[in-house]
């Protein structure tokens, strides 16, 4: 099967492997995390990477490599270095081992099992050696139909190897997934009002969202994650102006308002070109967070130009302006936005936006969105249960409420993976196909 960059892409954005039971929450912020992570070369007996060598040389790379797009780079500068993955075995990468079993089908509960006993075998234990797992396989015989796929949360990636290296925008994404991101949706809700609006597509306002690895996580993401703590995150209480610092940039400040919206939420972020990410971002956004689950929020867009990382419209132009939602009484309203910051009002049970002033001399102090404790990896994990939780934070894999496929259809399927059960929710990402909204154990 071939396929181009942009459609592997795509197809990674539209595959991730639920885990049945309570998902984990936030981690904590306080002491920067070091995940260790092995990568391992798989290969089965009836396919064969073309390229071994090339393979060998790029997997090091891609994973660890000092180059701003390898995940350990990416991840450590989209968390404020709170957060990168480092290699589990000094080699950084095992491999390829040799599985006694056909690619035919896509068989990855199988290649996740196998692959797990051949590292017992060799005395690596799942969570002392080695907290993640990514496997990474020739995708000429499996018919897989993705580039990769992901344990939502958990400790296992896939890597369906097209070619010679999958590339960041293919691992950062389903590592994003492992840290309990699920795909991100937009909500189109023209003139800025919050009871009418409709779900259409990905946000490309994050990796997570066909955005790519130049657009980082978004704000209800870092939220989830933990990565905007000490007031960077703050929840707002009181109608006022408050200002906001750029989501990536450098220095302190707040990154982000967190305001109720009945028994959703609705963040606020300001985006501005900063290090290696948002370029092409910027201006303030908003997003819809279903029931305090941050890792499936959905952008609000209140624009018909249907931006996105593919075609040449203005950084700022899904950017906001003013939103409305009567039902919650609760307004917003920009009142500027440039050069690495924004002043936003906030109008809260009603207030009138007019009535509140533009430019106090004091902000009103929200407040501070508290982190949770870092959850552990299940004491089950070497078992392939693929689940780690500390039971906080709900968490599904779809970000709005409507994403369906071009044909309506979307396919859920038991996995067995290492002797534990999941779910595999399947579907073509929001570049190729859209999906629908399930309920999952």
């Amino acid at each position: 099967m071939k396929t181009s960059a942009l459609g592997r892409i795509a197809l990674a954005t539209g595959i991730a492997v639920l885990t049945a039971g309570v998902l984990p929450g936030p981690a904590h912020a306080a002491a920067p995390v070091k995940r260790k992570i092995l990568p391992v070369m798989v290969e089965f007996n009836d396919a064969s990477f073309q390229f071994p060598d090339k393979v060998k040389a790029s997997t090091p790379d891609t994973y660890f490599g000092a180059k701003s797009d390898s995940a350990a780079s990416f991840l450590s500068e989209v968390s404020r270095g709170q957060y990168t993955v480092v290699p589990a075995v000094q080699e950084q990468f095992l491999g390829p081992i040799k599985l006694d079993l056909s690619a035919a089908g896509c068989p990855q509960g199988k290649i996740n099992q196998m692959t797990r006993e051949e590292l017992t075998k060799r005395g690596l234990v799942a969570g002392k050696d080695y907290e993640s797992l990514s496997i990474v396989f020739p995708a000429q015989k499996t018919e897989c139909p993705w580039a990769g796929l992901a344990t939502l949360p958990g400790p296992t990636t896939w890597i369906n190897l097209y070619g010679t290296a999958s590339g960041i925008d293919v691992v950062g994404h389903e590592l994003g997934h492992n840290l309990g991101f699920g795909h991100q949706g937009r909500f189109l809700c023209t003139g800025g009002n919050l009871g009418a609006c409709k779900s259409d597509g990905g946000s490309s306002k994050t990796i997570m969202g066909g955005g790519g690895w130049a657009s980082g996580f978004s704000a209800p993401e870092l939220i989830r994650a933990g990565w905007l703590s000490g007031g960077a995150s703050l929840k707002v209480t009181k109608s006022g102006v408050y200002t906001l610092r750029s989501l990536h940039g450098k220095g302190s400040g707040t990154r982000a308002l967190d305001i109720a919206l009945g028994g959703d939420r609705l963040v606020i972020e300001y985006r501005h070109a900063a290090g290696n990410f948002d370029a092409k971002i910027e201006g303030v956004h908003a997003y819809r967070v279903p029931k305090g689950s941050y890792g499936a929020s959905s952008l609000i867009d209140t624009t018909t130009e249907n931006k996105t990382v593919a075609n040449n419209a203005p950084s700022n132009t899904d950017a906001i302006t003013k939103l409305t939602d009567k039902a919650n009484k609760v307004s917003v309203a920009v009142v500027s936005s440039g050069g690495g910051q924004a002043k936003v009002k906030v109008a809260l049970n009603g207030d009138s936006l007019a009535a509140i002033d533009a430019s106090p001399s004091t902000s009103p102090t929200p407040t501070p969105s508290a982190a949770t404790p870092t959850p552990t990896p299940s004491a089950s994990a070497s078992a392939g249960t693929e689940a780690e939780t500390d039971g906080s934070e709900p968490v599904t894999d779809f970000g709005s409420a409507d994403l369906t496929s071009a044909d309506g259809r979307s396919t859920t399927m038991p996995l067995v993976a290492g002797g534990g059960a999941a779910l595999l929710a399947a579907g073509l990402g929001f570049l190729l196909l859209k999906r629908r909204r399930g309920k999952h154990a």
